[in-house]
Order: structure tokens, then sequence, then C-alpha cells
């Protein structure tokens, strides 16, 4: 790592810090403005609460069992919607078929899924379905696309001289989907967990993140609301560097 690189990495992390910072200290005096528990938490209380929460059981079961059924309907939906792109790609029927589903999908608000979902799905499930639900169109889009952007000169050049399929794939459709999968991947989770968290606060299953929240809202309990809603942030941000990380490493 060159020494300019260095020393512009050590700007942003100064100004993403200062930027931090001026809000916390914003957050702050809007507290002592309102000076009203019910309506706003203050900044230090809200860290002091989320640390007490990391000493209790229930926050780790809570927490583990949001990860696990979100981090599943994103698995899902990645994995079917690379099949699917796939088979829409070989079999332009199935495509169409599957146009008006992926336009659904992206256009409707989540809440509509949500509410219609709690009919036919057991609260435990919904969170899965709905990550999975934000996940599919993102993966499958992109992969159509990365398809679609294949060379169709070095296309032409795999036919004239009979690569087998699997030669194809590796050396012509592998390279121009990439790109796509890896932005669809790193950008779906972040959808998928903010669904997921929303399902489970329609549903209320037991030990969720989203029942955690709800419940605080219900009884007034400001403080938790803030707490809950930054652990959320938090999650979210880490689970989406994570996955980035992996995916840069795979790459």
């Amino acid at each position: 790592m060159t020494t300019s690189s260095i020393r512009n990495k050590r700007k942003k992390i100064i100004v993403r810090t200062l930027v931090a910072l001026f809000w916390i200290a914003a957050w702050q005096v809007l507290c002592l403005f309102l000076d009203n528990d019910l309506l706003i938490a203050s900044p230090f209380s809200v860290i002091r609460r989320i640390f007490e929460l990391l000493f209790v059981g229930e926050f780790w079961v809570s927490v583990l069992n949001s990860l696990l059924r979100i981090l599943e309907g994103y698995l899902l939906g990645a994995v079917l919607g690379i099949l699917c792109a796939a088979l829409g790609a070989l079999f332009p029927f199935f495509s169409a078929l599957l146009s008006p589903v992926i336009t659904i999908t992206k256009t409707a608000p989540v809440t509509s899924f949500v509410i219609l979902a709690l009919v036919w799905i057991k609260s435990y499930n919904l969170a899965v379905f709905i990550s999975f639900l934000m996940v599919f169109p993102m993966i499958y889009s992109g992969v159509r696309e990365g398809i679609e952007s294949a060379d169709p000169k070095l296309l032409e050049v795999a036919k004239v001289y009979h690569f087998p399929v699997r030669k194809t794939l590796r050396l012509i459709y592998y390279p121009a989907i990439k790109p796509f999968l890896l932005t669809g991947l790193s950008t779906a989770i972040g959808f998928g967990w903010k669904a997921g968290i929303t399902g489970e606060i329609f549903a209320l299953p037991k030990h969720a993140i989203g029942t955690r929240l709800y419940e605080s809202k219900i009884y007034l309990e400001t403080l938790d609301v803030f707490a809950w809603t930054a652990v959320i942030i938090l999650l979210s941000l880490l689970i989406e560097k994570l996955i980035r990380l992996m995916l840069k490493r795979m790459g």
C-alpha cells in the first residue's frame, strides 16, 4: 500500500468520524431541547442500554434467531435467483412466465407481502419468506443482465470451435456474470435484513429482534426502541461488511 493511499484512507476515517460525532452531538442537543424521555432517548443512554443488553441471554437468543432466519431467506433467494436466471436464458418462455412475478416483487411494498403472507405462513418462517422475496428478484435480474452482456463474438467463436458447455460457461458466461452477481449479492443482504426484521415485527415470533422492538414500542420503552433500532443498524452494517469481504476474497 502506497503512502498516498494510506493518507487517503486516514482522511476518509477522520471525515467519517467527524460526521458521526456531528450527528451524535445534534442528537444530544435535540434530547436536551425536548427534555422528554418518552419522545427521545439520549445517545449516551442508548449506548449504555446496548451494553446492558449484551449481558442478557434473551438478547443473544433473539439476535441469533433473527440472523439464522434472514440468512436462510437470503441464501434461498440467491440460489433460486441464479438457477431461475439460467433457466430463463435457456428457455425464453420461462423468462416471460417469471417476468410478472419479478415486476410485482420489485414494485409492491414489503408490508403488502407481509400481510398476505401472514395468512399462509407460520410466524416463525415469515422472516425467511420476506427476506427471500427481497433477495430473489435482485439476484435474478443481476444474473440475467450478466448473461445478456456476454460477448456475442466470443460466443460465436465457442460455437465455431465446438466448445463444450462447461468450457463456454467458465470462459465466457462466468466472467460476464461475475460483476453483476457480486454486486447483487452484496446489495441484497441489506434489503433482505431490513425486510426480514419488518416481517418479524408483524409476525411476532418468539425470541426475535423484531418482536423485542415491537414489545418495546407497545410498553412505551423508548430507550429500548432506540437501543434495538441501533442494534438492527449495527448488525446490518456488520453483515454487509462481512458479505462484501467474503465476496471480495472469493472474487
